[in-house]
């Protein structure tokens, strides 16, 4: 007689007594595997790496010597010395993305050189202290990325040409202050208190560009009338200081001409004006983008020779006189 729990055909048990019935929706889940496989190429049970092209963004990683791939070894030929003389030193140096020729030199006095002399203050390109002639062109030194040269390049760094040396790239620059002195400077109007002042805008935009040197004295440096002719230092002032004097010439409430002061004259015939002849060196190298040559000391050739060659101004100076 058969029972309830007899099974014939298909639904037979398997023939090892150990094995279980498979667990409802164990096939499901193998033809999940299956499909994952398939789809990822990896093996079920594993995580798929994902594809370099859609990877997240990581930082470089570091090279056997423990520097990331940005770094490298730049040759850098710095002049050692005083006012008795020098030389070139050469040193290879580590170089990492992003830095400025100031951070080298801050890595060789750190690493190689500790008694090498700089000058230096705010390294945010505002205070002018640590000019300098890198590859032969006056520079800011933290101003002049290292990207801006190849690697296999050799970066030359030397102190300013045109001015004596104190030691390494410090130099003495007082001849500037020397001629800053001699500038005279802006006569307030008589008939005007303090604060009561008015100038229209465009004459304030005019001098304001001029207001922008920091008094690095790379225009200084850079002049030839200078820099190749020491001599010349003492009857000429040099385009920062011409373009103080013509500022203030143009200044529409400078009452030096009230007071008997030319002020063309006196960049003509004593600071040396007729020496420049506008090359425009000294506004290719200004960090502030200052037009030195074409808004100052073109405008006050201009002025001078109007003053000394004009026939009809020449006219009316002499008819001032006898009257």
């Amino acid at each position: 007689m058969s029972t309830s729990n007899e099974v014939t055909g298909a639904d037979s048990a398997p023939d090892d007594p150990g094995a279980e019935e498979p667990a409802a929706g164990s096939s499901a889940r193998a033809a999940n595997e299956s499909a994952s496989e398939a789809a990822t190429g990896a093996p079920s049970g594993t995580t798929a790496v994902p594809d370099q092209a859609t990877a997240p963004d990581t930082p470089p990683r570091d090279v056997s010597d423990g520097r990331p791939e940005t770094s490298y070894d730049a040759h850098f030929r710095v002049w050692r010395g005083d006012p008795e003389g020098g030389r070139l030193e050469d040193f290879t140096v580590e170089v990492n993305e992003g830095e400025v020729v100031l951070d080298i030199i801050h890595r060789l006095q750190a690493t190689q050189a500790g008694d090498l002399a700089v000058r230096w203050n705010c390294k945010a390109g505002k205070c002018g202290s640590c000019s300098a002639e890198i590859n032969g062109r006056p520079r800011l030194l933290c101003m002049t990325r290292m990207s801006t040269f190849e690697r296999a390049d050799v970066v030359t760094v030397t102190p300013l040409r045109a001015f004596p040396v104190v030691r390494d790239l410090v130099t003495d620059v007082s001849y500037n202050y020397t001629k800053a002195r001699e500038i005279p400077s802006f006569v307030p109007p008589a008939e005007l208190a303090p604060g009561e002042y008015r100038m229209q805008q465009e004459d304030v935009e005019r001098s304001q560009e001029f207001r922008k040197c920091i008094e690095c004295f790379l225009c200084q440096d850079t002049c030839h009338v200078v820099r190749d002719h020491e001599e010349n230092k003492q009857s000429f002032a040099g385009p920062r200081f011409l373009m103080r004097q013509a500022e203030l010439d143009m200044h529409p409430l400078d009452a030096a001409e009230e007071q008997g002061l030319d002020r063309k004259t006196s960049a003509q015939e004593e600071h040396g004006l007729g020496y420049c002849n506008i090359t425009k060196c000294c506004t290719e190298v200004c960090p502030e983008g200052i037009r030195i040559t074409d808004n100052a000391l073109i405008p006050m050739k201009e002025r001078v020779a109007d003053r000394k060659y004009d026939p009809l101004v020449w006219l009316g100076n002499k008819i001032r006189r006898r009257s």
